[in-house]
């Protein structure tokens, strides 16, 4: 007798193929029979009308603290996902000398934005090394199965103390030390080693993060650790896109095939050169054509910022009339916002504090932002934006934004899409999307709290490209299937997941998918110390089966736990 059989779901079972009606037996944590299936098992679910699909694989989050309090990972297991991948843009908390963990929390906020009260709060520093770490994650119950990457602001700071900034050159006897922590990393289970390259990831000091602007002999010779160890993406945050961009990719191709090392670097439109992704695809395709592993990692829509009351960034955050109102409770400071005195004051006001030419983009950039409602729209018209709303209206489109955060009681929120939005639509998105050598990515879940909530990704997907888009085409449902499961997890070499097929693991979505959807964005308070986040629920999943067992029914969690953490690349 089988201990789960679904019966009569339309399968797309994660390989790209035509979607076909069928059974599924599960025994234990595997798939033992797709098809028609006879006899009788311990439960049966009737999954007619239902479409079923392989359990998301989501390859860049930022759970390495949350991993340690929090056995569902929400919001992602919200949102389908069974396996997820940390560790990303090298930032993490391990290896950490006694005496640097507070360190390494403060740079995980000033970068990911994750409260760090939170995180020293529920993070129970019982390692020193990268092993040690990953043995702290494999103690911890959990629903869905995690994955680590040794991170480079991590090793360098280890390696090097206090020089690990100023110094951008690391010695010889610095570099083997770092390779050698690396590959010790990998033999012990990480999946790979991640590295920040970008102007954007900053200390609180407002120095560049350690690696940022590391030599090709550091990076290398880290290569050449992951070589020995015999596996390992290298994960990697650049600034391609705003750069020349081929002498940086050279060496990433170069550093790929002299070692045999995947390199997977983060992929967006940028407005100040709105078309130098198609460089960047074009010198991938030709670095692979030479030999080498390279891909990028693309997301389905922006990378949104949301401007809101309680989040870590609005217009009107430093007028002094604002900033005035900062200590009241939430319906003190919204009622006192509603009086017009009050209200005329803050959108005139001159700003205090830190401006510059960046604040004012985030902050004044007008022709940037847009209302987000309930239910959200990622694409709106260019018609949207408060600069072109407040010429058609003939008002400011100061007053816009301030009305637009009011609503919902004060917890309103514009939408700011920073990247892959030059155009005011999705076509460059889909063009990514469908590029070779590219992998569904950009969710960072767990991470930006206050300012961005990209995590519904995988359910984005499939319910806007399968069924929703209006402003352009849709994308096949059986290929976006494709994309966020055997296509995420094969990054990785986890070849034990993401198809529905006997001998691979039960990780299974039921999904109602006329209903599937999300919901808008809110801010909750219910990290340790009841520090904030954004969130961001779901709707349409029926059931998501991790391991053979069902962790939600409807939404709701069923306490089962059989998550766990993978080390290393997993065969079938």
């Amino acid at each position: 007798m089988h201990d789960i059989i679904i019966r009569g779901g339309s399968i797309h079972d994660g390989t790209g193929r035509e979607a076909f009606t069928g059974d599924i037996a599960i025994a234990g944590d595997r798939i033992v029979e797709v098809g028609q299936v006879e006899g009788r098992a311990k439960r049966e679910i009737d999954a007619g009308g239902l479409m079923v699909a392989p359990g998301w694989v989501d390859i860049h989050t930022h759970y390495d603290g949350q991993a340690l309090w929090d056995p569902y990972l929400t919001p992602s297991s919200w949102h389908g996902c069974t396996t997820v991948v940390m560790g990303n843009c090298g930032v993490g908390f391990a290896p950490v000398p006694p005496g640097q963990e507070d360190w390494l929390i403060g740079l995980m906020e000033s970068v990911e934005d994750i409260p760090g009260a939170a995180l020293a709060d529920g993070i129970e520093w019982e390692w020193e090394s990268f092993p040690g770490y990953l043995n702290a994650l494999d103690r911890k119950p959990r629903a869905i199965d995690i994955g680590a990457q040794v991170p480079h602001c991590a090793v360098r700071a280890y390696v090097m103390g206090d020089r690990c900034i100023d110094e951008e050159t690391a010695g010889e006897d610095d570099i083997r030390k770092m390779a050698d922590i690396v590959q010790e990393g990998l033999e012990a289970g990480a999946l790979g080693f991640s590295t920040s390259r970008t102007i954007f990831h900053k200390t609180k000091d407002g120095a560049y993060v350690p690696g940022t602007y590391a030599g090709a002999a550091e990076m290398f010779g880290i290569a050449n650790g992951m070589r020995k160890a015999g596996h390992g993406v290298l994960e990697m945050a650049t600034d391609l896109t705003l750069k020349a961009g081929k002498p940086e990719l050279d060496w990433i191709r170069d550093l790929s095939i002299r070692y045999g090392v995947p390199v997977s670097l983060l992929l967006f439109q940028n407005d100040e050169a709105p078309t130098k992704y198609r460089d960047l695809l074009a010198g991938i395709a030709e670095a692979n054509a030479e030999g080498g592993k390279v891909y990028a990692q693309v997301s389905g829509r922006t990378a949104g910022l949301l401007l809101c009351l309680d989040g870590s960034l609005h217009p009107f955050q430093g007028k002094p009339s604002c900033r005035a109102l900062a200590g009241l409770p939430h319906e003190e400071k919204i009622a006192r916002m509603k009086d017009p005195a009050v209200r005329e004051a803050i959108i005139t006001e001159e700003s205090g504090g830190r401006g510059g030419e960046m604040a004012d983009f985030f902050l004044k950039g007008w022709h940037k932002m847009f209302r987000l409602g309930d239910p959200p729209n990622y694409e709106p018209d260019r018609a949207e934006c408060f600069a072109e709303r407040a010429k058609a209206e003939g008002r400011r489109p100061e007053d816009i934004a301030y009305d637009t955060l009011l609503e919902f009681g004060g917890r309103g929120l514009i939408y700011f899409p920073l990247l892959n939005y030059s155009d005011y639509g999705f076509e460059p998105v889909k063009e990514m999307l469908q590029a070779p050598y590219t992998h569904f990515s950009g969710s960072d879940g767990g991470a930006h709290c206050g300012v961005i909530c990209d995590v519904s990704l995988p359910t984005f997907n499939m319910a806007y490209w399968g069924r929703d888009r209006k402003k352009g085409g849709l994308l096949p449902l059986e290929w976006l299937v494709h994309r966020q499961t055997q296509s995420t997890a094969s990054l990785h070499g986890l070849n034990d997941r993401g198809v529905i097929a006997p001998g691979y693991l039960a990780d299974i979505n039921l999904i109602d998918f006329a209903k599937l959807g999300i919901e808008a964005p809110r801010m909750a308070w219910d990290l340790p110390t009841g520090a904030r986040r954004l969130i961001q629920k779901a709707s349409g999943y029926r059931m998501t089966i991790k391991a053979g067992r069902p962790i939600l029914e409807d939404g709701e969690a069923t306490g089962e736990l059989p998550g766990k953490l993978v080390r290393g690349p997993q065969a079938v």
